[in-house]
């Protein structure tokens, strides 16, 4: 199995792990087509065996090799890792700002634990599962990933999924700061007309960390 495949198994508990191998055993597929499927139908096995017989390009069409050169290329030199010097480089080989909201979409997509830090594990299964390994069909693949933020169930995904992503590690809630930017740029796409409005509350009347739970509420109040 390879490492980063393994690592993906590790995360997953007793239960999940059993259904992956449930799917791996009777339809041959790899590891990563069967938690892929079971991750889009929410870990329903039935539905989730549905999902792959319907779905035949579920098994991941890229090149390892290129992605291998590809990580290469944006790889931090002195850790295994790709960060801010590598992300931007990354930001400008795909002709995007570093500060656009699309760069989150895709962060969401490669699964990353910390903003502006993309491991090796996360950055390769990312890119499969994009099923991009060229700059060339990653630069084709920005206008479907902006249009996901159009999407209500793929916004909350993303806007879930940015607390983790955007707050120090070791820390239970997200900067102030950091928090006001992010719902800066998440609301610019709900254009949401009393994004203004709360920012300044939160700066002026709240003035601490904001904890998950007030990250959570001030989506379905919106």
């Amino acid at each position: 199995m390879e490492s980063s495949q393994f690592s993906k198994m590790n995360k997953l508990g007793s239960a999940q792990r059993g259904k992956v191998e449930q799917i791996v055993l009777i339809t041959g597929c790899s590891e990563k087509a069967a938690i892929k499927a079971l991750k889009i139908c929410e870990w329903d096995l039935e539905e989730a065996f549905d999902y792959f017989y319907t779905h035949p390009d579920i098994e991941p069409t890229t090149d390892s090799a290129l992605l291998e050169v590809l990580y290469d290329r944006y790889k931090d030199p002195h850790a295994d890792m790709i960060l801010v010097d590598g992300i931007t480089l990354l930001c400008n080989d795909l002709q995007v700002d570093p500060q656009d909201i699309v760069t989150l979409v895709i962060s969401w997509h490669f699964e990353a634990a910390t903003m502006c830090e993309f491991s090796k594990d996360e950055f390769i299964d990312g890119m499969e599962s994009l099923g991009v390994d060229s700059i060339e069909k990653f630069r084709e693949k920005i206008p479907e990933l902006r249009a996901e933020l159009k999407d209500d169930q793929k916004f909350s995904e993303i806007y879930n999924f940015t607390f983790d992503w955007a707050k120090e590690k070791g820390q239970k809630s997200l900067a102030l700061d950091t928090a006001v930017g992010m719902w800066q740029l998440l609301f610019a796409e709900k254009q949401w007309p009393l994004i203004a409005h709360w920012c300044q509350f939160v700066q002026e009347r709240h003035n601490k960390a904001i904890s998950r739970d007030t990250w959570a509420q001030l989506l379905d109040f919106v």
